[in-house]
């Protein structure tokens, strides 16, 4: 009799019992609970991704039923049963491929089976994998065996896709789901692997490897294989790197960066890497957004912010960068040139990591405008100064009006500006006191105000009139005022003359 051939690392390592199964710690306490305390459903329906356990789980689940002394959750590997099991040479333990079996005619076969008691084992179990894959009809005529069958019958139905399993069927199953395992977990279980196989592998390269499997255990087996055949007993990152075209940690990291800084060219210089050593665009770009996705679940926590990608980075521009890439992805994998398609999208990414919405924006200037004086109906620059309290006494003396130049200023006009509510939130915060103050100051009225000396040679206009320029007594007026004054309130405050008209002699002392 020959040796056995050479079996692959995926079925020497399948897991035999529930102590050896990995990253499905809450299916192995269900089920070890359920037979430990007797409450076994007649009906189980296994959801999961590929690879992550779940026809593994329904062969341990029949070995614990059958075995001696069964229904026990610590068998013993060695039991004939087990060992029966194991090999496929139990004819209790029914497997059933759903892809190739999905007619109502195998349906009925089925059903028929189920009314024979099993020959050496207490119960008869059959797993049904890809289960989705059988008809309608098919599903239909099982339905009154999967909701009451004989005691002695254990349906496992397994799927990847539980949507497309009829509601009639998972209503009559106790539905336990399998998770993606962690990329951690699986390099875990590859590093005891290669230890026992003798092998020696760079702790980079079997995170390189999970990162591939994308959540699956029998995935990052197989690559692992692979990576063998290829490097033999020494494997490194850039083994696998090579072989499946991924980009190191590091050149993600850098492009991170890039991004966060906006760093335009160093992003292209890296594109320029990535195509001269023959990387899969899609993978670098599913690296990229895994990496955005723990900066945006960052920032979230921490207040709004987070520096992850190498720049501090707001919430809403981490979001806008990670709907880029996403958008992107479509572009890559359909259009013509994946390259430049590639290289737009990052460029896009920069962009969208640099801006910010326009909505927060008004809200940011709405927070910094919270305290612009207001008053009914209007908003002001300037605050008027309270009215003083009459105080009783004879009443004051008239103001003698004498004629002088008004002087109309084409900017900072004290102006009440009427609207609907909706200046304050578009205007930043003034810095009225300051302002005030300023214009109370010594020196500021010193340039604006009239000497008396010269007011005393001004013409005077008749009461009630106003000269308009052009006319004479307001070209005059113009003639006569002090040297130097007319260019010192043009150049200082862009004033001009418009007007010749009596005013109080008080309101000349006060800054403009």
């Amino acid at each position: 009799m020959s040796a056995p051939g050479f079996q692959v690392i995926a079925r020497r390592w399948r897991p035999r019992r529930f102590d050896e199964l990995v990253g499905q710690e809450h299916i192995v306490k269900t089920l070890r609970n359920a037979l430990e305390t007797k409450r076994m459903a007649h009906a189980y329906l296994f959801v999961g991704p590929r690879g992550t356990g779940k026809t593994t789980t329904a062969r341990i689940l029949a070995k614990a039923l059958n075995c001696a002394g069964g229904p026990r959750s610590d068998f013993s590997l060695d039991d004939p049963v087990c060992l029966a099991i194991e090999q496929g040479n139990c004819l209790d333990v029914v497997e059933i491929d759903a892809a190739s079996n999905r007619s109502i005619e195998d349906a009925k076969k089925i059903r028929d089976e189920c009314q024979f008691s099993p020959t050496s084992c207490p119960f008869k179990v059959f797993i049904i994998d890809e289960v989705h894959q059988l008809t309608k009809d098919a599903f239909n005529a099982l339905l009154k065996t999967l909701e009451e069958p004989p005691p002695w019958v254990k349906f496992i139905l397994a799927t990847t896709e539980a949507d497309k399993v009829l509601p009639t069927i998972t209503s009559r199953c106790q539905r336990l789901e399998f998770h993606p395992i962690s990329e951690e977990v699986i390099a875990a279980q590859l590093a005891r692997i290669v230890k026992a196989d003798g092998v020696t592998a760079d702790q980079h390269a079997l995170t390189a490897i999970a990162r591939l499997a994308a959540g699956g255990m029998r995935d990052s087996q197989s690559i692992l294989d692979q990576v063998i055949s290829f490097a033999g007993k020494q494997i490194a990152e850039a083994d696998v790197l090579s072989i499946y075209g991924l980009a190191s940690a590091q050149q993600v990291t850098d492009l991170c960066q890039g991004i966060a800084s906006g760093d335009g060219k160093k992003v292209l210089g890296l594109c320029d890497a990535f195509h001269a050593e023959g990387r899969d665009l899609l993978r670098v770009l599913a690296d990229l957004q895994a990496r955005v996705r723990a900066a945006t679940l960052d920032s979230v926590r921490s207040g709004g912010t987070s520096a992850q990608l190498g720049a501090p980075l707001a919430t809403e521009q981490l979001v806008r960068l990670l709907e880029c890439l996403q958008e992107g992805e479509n572009g890559i994998r359909q259009g013509l040139s994946p390259r430049a398609n590639f290289e737009v999208t990052l460029l896009k990414a920069i962009e969208q990591s640099r801006s910010r919405s326009i909505d927060l924006l008004i809200k940011d200037i709405a927070a910094a405008a919270a305290g612009l004086p207001r008053e009914p109906g209007q908003k002001k620059i300037r605050t008027p100064p309270a009215a003083p309290e009459a105080v009783p006494g004879p009443p004051p003396a008239p103001v003698e009006e004498t004629p002088a130049v008004a002087v109309t200023p084409s900017r900072f006009v004290d102006v009440p500006i009427e609207d609907a509510g909706n200046l304050e939130e578009s205007l930043p915060p003034l810095e009225v006191e300051s302002a005030e103050a300023e214009a109370a100051s010594p020196d500021r009225c010193a340039d604006f105000a009239f000497p008396e000396a010269a007011l005393a040679d001004l013409p005077v206009a008749e009461a009630g009139t106003t000269a308009l320029p052009g006319d004479k007594e307001f070209n005059k007026a113009v003639e006569s005022l002090p040297p130097g004054l007319k260019d010192k309130l043009k150049s200082t405050i862009g004033a001009d003359f418009t007007a010749l008209r009596p005013i109080p002699v008080g309101k000349l002392r006060r800054p403009l």
